[in-house]
């Protein structure tokens, strides 16, 4: 059992009625910007994981504040 083309263009119009096209938009909107945010995150790491292939001394070079301050920007980010 499938749904037809009505059946779903019902559904969009009552999510049309009910929430209006402007907060559709912009739901939509914070949906892209959170994809692009996790897409970001992931490129991050795996650079930082491919200099620490590279060097794994790179962390013991740190001092724990620069390590802090790395946390840190990464989370509010």
């Amino acid at each position: 059992m499938g749904l037809s083309f009505w059946q779903i263009a019902i559904v969009v119009l009552l999510l049309v009625l009910l929430f209006g096209r402007g907060k559709i938009s912009d739901l939509m909107g914070d949906v892209a910007k959170g994809i692009k945010s996790f897409k970001k995150g992931m490129a991050e790491e795996d650079i930082d994981s491919a200099e620490i292939k590279q060097d794994p001394k790179v962390i013991d070079q740190k001092s724990e504040t620069d390590v802090k301050d790395i946390k840190s920007k990464k989370t509010n980010s």
